[in-house]
């Protein structure tokens, strides 16, 4: 494979690693996170892995001379992946990391704020789910950002989960996100209709086979 050069493919059970990685390496306000957690694991147990391991036919990366480098991965129905980590996956990891509090405390690191989600998972605002079922989340390192590649891995996501059934996906966004608030507005996705907080939600209709 040449040097500048990036294939999409579909995720393996090896890619699990890089999933990691690159949850990490993107997981500070897009930004690398490494700094901030003492396990490198926290963020991709969250955004990345559960989709590999439990839905992987709509799991996609982009891997380049040194390896994988992006990802793309999602599900149809937000309320039925939601329900399936409550069965499947937050299980393992509430007996792996312990719950921090009931509540949010400023005082928390990085680390117990992730926590946190494992035990008390946030769903997705329900009129975002109900008009925009299905969604995703994809992520570059650097050496693959302003390239043209998240263009084309969200194309080749979009045409697998338009098979699988989706006809309208939605992404959460940090507001503090410019750079990918930016990239998803030019990918035709438009902010939608939630409560204010944190995330941003956008959407857009990926429409019916061609």
């Amino acid at each position: 494979m040449p040097d500048n050069a990036a294939m999409i493919r579909p995720v393996r059970a090896s890619d699990l690693a890089a999933l990691h990685e690159i949850s990490l390496a993107t997981g500070h306000v897009g930004a690398d996170a490494a700094g901030l957690y003492a396990d490198p694991l926290m963020v991709g147990h969250i955004y990345s892995a559960p989709y590999g391991v439990l839905a992987p036919r709509l799991a996609l990366v982009a891997e380049d001379a040194a390896g994988v480098a992006g990802f793309a991965v999602g599900a149809v129905d937000t309320a039925a992946w939601e329900a399936l980590l409550e069965r499947q996956w937050w299980p393992a990891l509430r007996q792996r990391y312990a719950d921090p509090g009931q509540e949010v405390s400023p005082g928390w690191n990085a680390d117990q704020r992730r926590a946190f989600m494992f035990h008390h998972p946030a769903a997705v605002p329900e009129a975002v789910s109900a008009s925009h079922p299905a969604h995703l989340h994809l992520n570059l390192l650097p050496r693959l950002q302003r390239r043209g590649v998240g263009a084309e891995l969200l194309a080749a996501w979009l045409a697998v989960a338009r098979r699988h059934g989706a006809r309208c996906v939605h992404v959460g966004v940090n507001r503090a996100n410019t750079g990918a608030i930016g990239f998803w507005q030019t990918q035709g996705f438009r902010p939608l209709d939630a409560p204010p907080g944190r995330t941003l939600y956008l959407g857009r209709d990926i429409g019916p086979d061609e």
